[in-house]
């Protein structure tokens, strides 16, 4: 499952007003998420959540639902 707060910081930063992400949506089935916006969209979701990721953590990612288990996994280890 994908956040609402996931969700929006990924569509605000895209300029989207809304669009049904779900976890096993990639990057290329999303309007305007392209290869140049993909350091963009990282970068709002790293603000959204007060988190990092490495490099490598992003390479791996292959969809949302992937982008979202990061997310919570990083959520977690900050407490």
């Amino acid at each position: 499952m994908i956040t609402d707060k996931l969700k929006q910081a990924i569509l605000r930063e895209l300029g989207l007003a809304s669009w049904d992400l779900s976890a096993e949506t990639v990057a290329t089935e999303v309007p305007g998420w392209d290869s140049l916006s993909h350091v963009r969209v990282l970068a709002a979701v790293e603000d959204a959540f007060a988190i990092r990721f490495r490099s490598l953590e992003v390479l791996r990612l292959k969809n949302v639902g992937e982008l979202q288990a990061l997310v919570d996994k990083k959520l977690a280890t900050k407490k």
